[in-house]
């Protein structure tokens, strides 16, 4: 069997989404329910799909505060 590896996960009840390479204790990856997972191979395809908002924590700029919701998403 081949597990493929994806980057970014969607999480379709928030629309948010995040960088599981970059994950943080905030984002709480695993507490997203299997039916809101949507997985994407870039940011570019996730935002073609879903007006996702970035996570703060795992796509915020540094040096912003983890709550800032205005983070700028950066790849």
């Amino acid at each position: 069997m081949v597990v493929e590896l994806r980057r970014y996960l969607g999480d379709t009840l928030s629309v948010r989404i995040h960088d599981a390479d970059r994950e943080r204790r905030d984002c709480r990856l695993s507490e997203i329910r299997s039916d809101h997972r949507r997985w994407y191979d870039s940011l570019d395809e996730a935002l073609a799909d879903l007006a996702y908002e970035p996570c703060p924590w795992c796509l915020g700029e540094p040096g912003r505060s983890a709550g800032d919701a205005t983070a700028t998403v950066t790849d």
